[in-house]
């Protein structure tokens, strides 16, 4: 067996693939099922009502699809480049960090001047988080890989010191957490007395700008190249490295968001497990969408769903919630071998 490029993906394929993928996730996730000796007709039903039955159901989907929506963008706008970001969980707790330590009563302005100073700043360290190993790749030749995959762990030890120490809430009992964020620093309910935030708002507005920039601009068409042919985009007088340093910026203060959403517009301040994983699961999101940013929207509330359903669904039907990390894994490397068939041929011989 080989693998042929084929020269061109039809317009049908690139609609059949990512259906067969979501299709044999479901046939393996229905196998699981009924091992664990339920109906998969009954279990699915479940997860859907569970996402979508009630508004506050809706609401709960919306509310964890949006931190996976900025996630999912700096995936999607790194991977578009070739630049593999996997560490937007590094960049997401650091935007928090930045949002905790703004949004305290270090600066005393009105929301209206706040908030846009802190969304600036959590972008900047995001953005200046993804620096390094953009430098360390174009410059040496580091793997990004395992520098953003490593930057994860040292960010989070790093963010335990300060909740131990400088940023440690005095009021909160000893427990490792900041002190709230001041009034001025939190974004709006979007519906009073629920908790989906204006966040979301926020993160449907960066999916538009990312789409606008990777498809209008020059910038957008010097990253598609880069990631097409790095040494082909080089030859034409693409500047690859400057490129793949600016998708590390755009990229890393989109990740950075994600924290600030969370802490801002649902926690309040600032802990240790103020993420489940958002900046992998990021990962899934992107690939899902097949790395289009309005696609990261639509991934992301379906990847949320399936997490806020399996909730519900395991108290009803007696089926452990961890059925959901197997549906989003398999989703995920179905996916992948789809968007491998469409640009690959399989030959026997």
């Amino acid at each position: 067996m080989r693998l042929e490029p084929r020269a061109a993906t039809s317009a049908t394929a690139t609609v059949l693939w990512p259906l067969a993928a979501i299709a044999a996730t479901v046939v393996f996730s229905s196998v699981l099922v009924m091992i664990a000796g339920a109906s998969p007709i009954t279990v699915f039903y479940l997860v859907f009502k569970g996402a979508a039955g009630s508004q506050f159901a809706l609401v709960e989907t919306l509310t964890r699809a949006t931190p996976l929506i900025f996630t999912g963008l700096a995936v999607a706008v790194a991977f578009r480049a070739r630049l593999w970001n996997i560490g937007a969980e590094a960049q997401l707790y650091l935007g928090a960090v930045m949002t905790v330590v703004l949004g305290t009563g270090a600066v005393t302005l009105p929301s209206a001047g706040l908030i846009p100073l802190i969304i600036f700043v959590v972008m900047l360290t995001g953005a200046l988080a993804l620096l390094g190993p953009a430098i360390l790749k174009t410059r040496f030749g580091v793997d990004e890989v395992v520098t953003t995959l490593l930057l994860n762990f040292i960010v989070i030890l790093f963010v335990s010191m300060l909740l131990e120490g400088v940023l440690k809430d005095p009021m909160g009992l000893g427990w490792p957490q900041s002190r709230r964020v001041i009034e001025e620093a939190q974004l709006p309910r979007l519906i009073q007395g629920k908790r989906l935030h204006f966040g979301f708002i926020l993160a449907i507005v960066s999916a538009i700008i990312v789409w606008v920039i990777m498809k209008k601009t020059v910038l957008g068409y010097e990253m598609r190249a880069v990631g097409h042919n790095a040494e082909a985009a080089r030859f034409a007088g693409i500047p690859v490295n400057r490129v793949i340093v600016k998708t590390a910026l755009l990229s890393g203060g989109l990740a950075a968001l994600a924290g600030f959403s969370e802490v801002a517009g649902l926690k309040g301040n600032l802990t240790l497990d103020l993420s489940p994983g958002y900046g992998y699961t990021g990962i899934v999101v992107a690939m899902l969408a097949l790395l289009n940013p309005l696609g990261v929207v639509a991934a992301a509330i379906f990847v949320a769903g399936i997490f806020v359903g399996a909730d519900a669904m395991s108290r009803s039907a007696n089926v452990p919630s961890y059925i959901a990390d197997v549906m989003v894994a398999t989703s995920l490397l179905t996916m992948v071998t789809a968007i491998m068939l469409m640009r690959y041929r399989v030959r026997w011989r």
